[in-house]
């Protein structure tokens, strides 16, 4: 068993390679991006400038250069899309630090500063298209580089007057390029940056992860310790009025949309009755409050929330641990140790139940991956900055980063609650053998 689990642990980097690549290519596949997502909320934001105005709003159009500036920026400026991937994996170098400038022609040396250097560096001209970096005393310049991006025409000289000869028309500027290689991506620990809140993607993710795994914690104990009791006092009293009543809760709840009752919810109980709050994780003078202030505040503005995450686990759950447990009392097994004088509630605790707690077990693992997943349409009812909604907003913004940092961390998630979902089914049946 242990070298099953040892596979199954060495598939998890290749798996990840394999959906994050794919992820990767589709988001350069897909029409728009960050940058056509930023020039389209410049032209509204330009248009509606302009009513505001009483003017018809002009377009605020970028240049070329400025929208290769917004690519480079974005990581986006790299055609060749495996390169590319595994600059965001970091096992290739990627350009830091960039700084584009001309070299005039009848310069022999001009000095260059970037965003990351405290002092300037001086760039020299060796010969026609040589060029080397140093710094301001002459020294070595370290990782940084220099490097010709292409020669630049000139603007044109003005026409010559009437009867005087043409002018010499100027040379050719060359445009050239400082620069640093780093590997940063992945396996250094950094997902990037957020296109649209200018933010890390880690600590976007960090942000989000408590109130997540607070909902996924909850749900999953809630879950649990109502259905497994419920589910087995609905099997021992089948077909009386206990079940029946029980039944048609369950099946009512489940066949309401989750994201539809926290809707109905929202309306009654929040803002026709006020008892609870509309949406949010805490209030806004959360701060200010006690430890048992903040403790009833939180569980308050959860409560609701809470509902509607369990409402279909819960209903799932109970049918199955119900199901299972109705299929194992009627088993040879249950007759046979009843036969032989065993009580029937020790036959029930010692044997069906723990084979009833087999397929149970199975969906451990979809619920791990709920502790940081959740539903987006629940946080977007209740205003929960979660990570589903952290992960909606960023596909539906084309915010490239964001997405593939909540994808990495959604599969390995997936992986992980799968091979709990195998050990817990080895732990509760001893029959099962992973080879």
């Amino acid at each position: 068993m242990r070298a099953y689990f040892i596979r199954r642990l060495l598939l998890i980097p290749p798996t990840l390679l394999g959906v994050t690549l794919l992820v990767f290519i589709m988001t350069r596949f897909v029409p728009g991006g960050p940058v056509e997502s930023l020039l389209a909320q410049m032209r509204r934001a330009s248009a509606d400038g302009g009513a505001r105005g009483g003017q018809v709003g002009q377009k605020q159009a970028l240049s070329a250069e400025q929208i290769d500036q917004l690519k480079e920026f974005y990581n986006l400026d790299d055609t060749n899309y495996l390169r590319a991937y595994a600059k965001w994996l970091g096992v290739w170098p990627t350009a830091v630090g960039r700084k584009k400038f001309d070299f005039p022609a009848d310069r022999a040396s001009l000095p260059v500063r970037t965003a990351l250097t405290r002092e300037a560096m001086t760039v020299h001209r060796d010969g026609p298209g040589d060029y080397r970096l140093t710094t301001a005393g002459g020294g070595d310049p370290g990782p940084w580089k220099v490097r010709v991006l292409g020669p630049r025409e000139p603007a044109a000289a003005p026409p010559p007057a009437d009867g005087a000869a043409p002018a010499t028309p100027p040379p050719p500027i060359d445009r050239l390029e400082v620069y640093q290689n780093r590997f940063t991506g992945v396996l250094t620990g950094d997902l990037g940056r957020s296109t649209r809140y200018q933010d890390t993607v880690v600590s976007m993710i960090r942000d989000r992860l408590p109130v997540s795994l607070y909902y996924g914690v909850m749900t999953m104990l809630i879950t649990y310790l109502i259905s497994i009791p419920l589910g087995l006092f609905k099997a021992l009293r089948h077909n009386r009025p206990f079940d029946n009543l029980t039944s048609l809760l369950v099946f009512g709840g489940y066949a309401i949309p989750s994201f539809a009752l926290g809707a109905l919810l929202v309306t009654w109980l929040a803002v026709n009755l006020g008892w609870f709050p509309a949406g949010g994780f805490v209030s806004h003078d959360f701060a200010d409050l006690s430890l048992t202030g903040k403790v009833l505040d939180i569980l308050k503005h959860s409560a609701l929330p809470l509902l509607c995450y369990t409402i279909g686990s819960f209903a799932f759950l109970t049918m199955m641990m119900k199901n299972q447990l109705m299929d194992n009392l009627s088993a040879d097994y249950i007759r046979t140790a009843v036969a032989k004088g065993r009580p029937f509630d020790q036959a029930v605790r010692r044997h069906a139940l723990r084979n009833a707690f087999i397929p149970i077990a199975t969906t451990l693992g979809r619920l791990v991956t709920l502790l940081v997943a959740g539903q987006f349409l629940i946080e977007r009812v209740f205003d929960i900055n979660g990570f589903g909604l952290l992960f909606f907003e960023s596909a539906i913004d084309r915010d490239y980063p964001v997405v593939m940092g909540t994808t990495l961390l959604t599969a390995l998630l997936i992986m992980l609650g799968n091979i709990v979902s195998d050990l817990a089914v080895a732990l509760v049946d001893p029959r099962v053998k992973f080879h």
